[in-house]
């Protein structure tokens, strides 16, 4: 193909050094008929221009220094048949049709558009269906309106993932970003998903963060905020959402397909504070210590200037705002609530995972609460169990203090139990130590932490245990514990100048109860 520097160099060498076309031809290897005709095409052109000094052509000048291009409008498609296009355009349409009912993911992609015309039998290429798809397909390049903002009026809302290295491993997390549409302050959290209860805490946090609500808030087509489609544009929000606008009295707006310039705010801010904050350290010892980082320098990104404000950072572009917000609100209560049924085992599943409950409620409907970090189970209107909430999956978190009933009755089920081997590593010492082969009687102290606390139940247990580890028993425990409990209630009553002779006699007492393993009430004389 001819380039523009060959164009130029032929009619430089005819014009200006005077060499002919032959000698052209010789040094530049290009047909002699290609040469004749650019040359003569430009003595035309030329002549044209000569000829109207006084007027500007400036698209015959435009045409003299165009760069030479072949003229393909006489070619014909050899493979790409009309019958073939047709086919294309029916997959197009089919995929209009799929986008229209909620169903992009399983739309046909250019591949597959390519793989469905060879089981047709029809012989196409991969490039001539990219390039029919593109001629089908085109057309002009979208003009954007920018739009003016007024104080208080919107906030933008997306998620983002971030990969972390977290106690040494590679975990994705989720990244969910505020940001305000005339100021630009951003805010955000660190969770483990994008479910529900994630998605209301952030955006309780950040209500509370600003000590108000903007008038409206604007999503994508995110499943937490969108329950299903109704038609192409039109799209039903989730429960959770319509709460919690009804809660903070503010409207939300989903953007629509394929319009991420809608909320091009955040969209941006995604991408801007992912790259500013993690680009610099992405590795730490916690989930925590990583929040507590990202929170640092998202302050740090909001205290900076920004050109488009003015100079003025996010945080006082906040300040201005703040008189504009809805009334600030107390903090939203953001738990997903389920009612599963405690399974044969005592346990009810949330996200995959079983969570243990007292075993007097084996086959009875638990109300649960789930939040980002804990659930809580209730029945009748009273709390019965609480747990830290996990982020794995198809696991079992089990507090063995739930099946104190049944391990009564099974004492020789403790020991290869999965509660037992999730106690925590004192209690299991305890139990080494103490207790082996006396199962019944450690179930016994079980249920004394769960009525007094480990704390109390330590400090008893080492007492005993300066007096020689035979003395370690669980009605000597309780006994230390009871009568613990008891002192601070009679000191009370008792004089100072009589504490020295109170206290001789309750150490005789203890070394009584401690000597002979019984109990009996005495009176404390306060005289």
């Amino acid at each position: 193909m001819i380039r523009l520097i060959d164009k130029q160099k032929i009619i430089i060498s005819y014009y200006r050094e005077g060499k002919t076309q032959r000698q052209i031809e010789r040094e530049t290897g290009i047909n002699r008929k290609t040469i004749r005709r650019y040359i003569a095409e430009y003595e035309k052109k030329r002549n044209i221009l000569l000829k109207e000094k006084d007027c500007e052509n400036t698209e015959l000048i435009a045409d003299i220094v165009q760069k030479p291009k072949y003229d393909t409008s006489k070619r014909y498609k050899v493979k790409l048949t009309d019958r073939i296009i047709s086919k294309i355009k029916f997959y197009l349409a089919e995929n209009e049709g799929k986008r229209a009912t909620g169903r992009s993911k399983q739309q046909k992609k250019k591949i597959d558009i390519l793989e469905a015309l060879h089981d047709e039998g029809f012989d196409i290429g991969y490039t001539t269906v990219c390039n029919a798809i593109k001629d089908i397909e085109k057309r002009n390049k979208e003009a954007y309106i920018r739009q003016e903002y007024s104080p208080g009026e919107s906030a933008e809302f997306d998620w983002g993932e971030v990969k972390l290295v977290i106690s040494g491993k590679l975990k994705v997390l989720q990244m969910s970003v505020f940001t305000t549409v005339k100021g630009d302050y951003r805010s955000g959290g660190i969770y483990h998903s994008q479910k529900t209860e994630c998605f209301l805490d952030t955006h309780a946090n950040f209500f509370s963060e600003i000590r108000g609500s903007y008038k409206e808030m604007v999503y994508d087509n995110t499943r937490v905020a969108v329950a299903k489609f109704v038609g192409r544009y039109e799209k039903k929000p989730t429960e959770a959402l319509l709460k919690l606008s009804l809660y903070y009295g503010f409207k939300f707006r989903f953007c629509n397909n394929y319009r991420a310039n809608e909320k091009g705010h955040v969209e941006r801010s995604v991408e801007y504070i992912r790259r500013r904050i993690f680009s610099k350290r992405d590795e730490f010892a916690s989930v925590e210590e990583a929040r507590s980082y990202f929170k640092k320098e998202l302050g740090r990104l909001n205290r900076m200037p920004q050109v488009l404000n003015g100079g003025k950072s996010g945080l006082e572009m906040l300040a201005t705002e703040k008189e504009h917000l809805l009334p600030e609100m107390p903090r939203y209560d953001t738990a997903r609530t389920a009612e599963p049924r405690a399974d044969k085992y005592s346990t009810i599943m949330v996200d995959s995972c079983h969570y243990s409950v007292p075993d007097s409620l084996v086959g009875q409907f638990i109300f649960v609460k789930v939040y980002p970090d804990r659930i809580i189970c209730y029945h009748d209107g009273k709390e019965v169990a609480r747990h830290k909430k996990r982020s794995s999956r198809h696991q079992w978190f089990i507090d063995i203090s739930h099946y104190i009933k049944t391990l009564k009755s099974k004492p020789g089920a403790l020991k290869r139990s999965v509660a037992f081997s999730q106690v925590k590593p004192a209690l299991k010492d305890i139990y080494q130590r103490y207790y082996r082969g006396a199962e019944k009687a450690f179930i016994e102290l079980i249920e004394l932490i769960s009525e007094e606390g480990m704390d109390r139940i330590e400090d008893a247990i080492k007492a005993l245990a300066r007096m020689g580890p035979n003395n370690v028993e669980t009605e000597k425990i309780k006994a230390i514990v009871k009568r613990n409990t008891a002192i601070p209630e009679r000191k009370k009553s008792i004089n100072t100048s009589d504490t020295e002779v109170s206290s001789h006699k309750i150490t005789a007492e203890l070394d009584r109860i401690l000597n002979e393993g019984t109990f009996e009430k005495s009176e404390v004389s306060t005289a």
